[in-house]
């Protein structure tokens, strides 16, 4: 399993500034692409005159045309939404490129160390008693539900100097199992009129954003990434044996530990606000790996952008098939994961 990862390329390709700074604005690129689309897109009709006319060189004067309606629907309703999906995919696909890495699995994604299990406790919880009210009420209970697994786990899974990766992953995998009986003991008790939301809730749902969200998913995306790509190069080598990393230097302890916490506490953040979004962090990171090869100086920028644009168009998919009604996003997710990593085991034969 550990070949999806690994190659000699870590130490005979040549990375360099520009390359990491080229391929990052080819892959914002695609991102600015995929979130104007998606602007112009929606049920209402809103903003297709405009996309007419900018392509026709009338942009002054689509701007004009627009009315105040058009306006809020474009820039108060969608542009948020399209920011904060943005920012779940970028942190859910970093969260998956680390936890591949570092626990040498292929079919690792950013939940499986129960992260997802403690947040869905605890935004359920929040919804029985109303939070929803309250500011930051849900995604509040959900993100210290997902803490309080994240420092269960660790202290659990912590032998002395060292963390080993099958004790984290069973711990996780124990942990899911645990709150996914608690989160249907839950749904049992709960009343009809709570049903819906939670399910929603349960399946990923961006539609609820709102400006709080979004700066606090987006700070911890920001300082999350900055501390990961920091650790691009131990992480490289870290990746080809561990014996090694340690005689070149790297505190591989250290690193592993404060790797998986950031990307822990990115992941809690993403599904505190967001709901459970499947398959992102799982295809993301193996589609940019075959892309832009294993080197995480490059592999993490281009994760962070395309699953942004990934999430931003799986969103619109969701709020246009079948408008006026809407799907949640992880049943669009799971609709283009699902296949995709099938045709991955086949091809690759993890």
């Amino acid at each position: 399993m550990a070949r999806f990862i690994s190659g000699n390329s870590f130490f005979h390709s040549s990375v360099t500034p520009k390359k990491v700074f080229g391929l990052s604005a080819l892959f914002l690129l695609i991102f600015i692409i995929v979130a104007c689309v998606s602007l112009f897109v929606g049920s209402s009709g809103a903003g297709i005159s405009l996309l007419i006319d900018a392509f026709s060189g009338r942009w002054t004067h689509a701007c004009e045309s627009l009315a105040d309606s058009e306006k809020t629907i474009l820039l108060s309703i969608r542009l948020p939404r399209i920011l904060f999906a943005g920012i779940v995919g970028g942190a859910l696909s970093v969260a998956g490129v680390v936890f591949q890495a570092l626990l040498r699995n292929p079919l690792a994604d950013p939940y499986i160390l129960g992260v997802y299990g403690g947040a869905a406790a605890g935004a359920v919880t929040g919804i029985m008693l109303g939070a929803g009210l309250w500011p930051f009420g849900v995604p509040g209970l959900a993100f210290l539900g997902a803490v309080l697994t994240i420092v269960f786990l660790f202290a659990f899974a912590n032998r002395g100097t060292a963390m080993p990766s099958h004790t984290l992953l069973l711990t996780g995998v124990v942990t899911n199992a645990f709150f996914s009986a608690v989160v249907m003991f839950l749904i049992t008790i709960s009343k009809s009129t709570e049903i819906h939301g939670i399910m929603f809730w349960l399946m990923g749902d961006l539609s609820i954003a709102d400006t709080g969200d979004i700066l606090f998913a987006g700070a911890l995306l920001a300082a999350g990434f900055v501390i990961i790509y920091c650790f691009a190069r131990p992480l490289n080598l870290i990746v080809t044996g561990e014996e090694t990393a340690m005689q070149l230097g790297v505190p591989v302890e250290r690193t592993k530990a404060a790797l998986l916490i950031v990307s822990s506490l990115m992941t809690a953040a993403a599904v505190s606000v967001s709901g459970i979004i499947g398959f992102v962090g799982l295809i993301i990171p193996h589609l940019m790996r075959m892309i832009v090869g294993p080197d995480h100086r490059l592999l993490l920028p281009a994760a962070v952008l395309f699953g942004a644009a990934f999430l931003v168009a799986a969103d619109t998919i969701a709020r246009t098939a079948m408008a006026p009604a809407e799907l949640p996003v992880g049943v669009v997710t799971a609709l283009c994961g699902a296949p995709y990593f099938i045709y991955l085991l086949r091809k690759k034969g993890f």
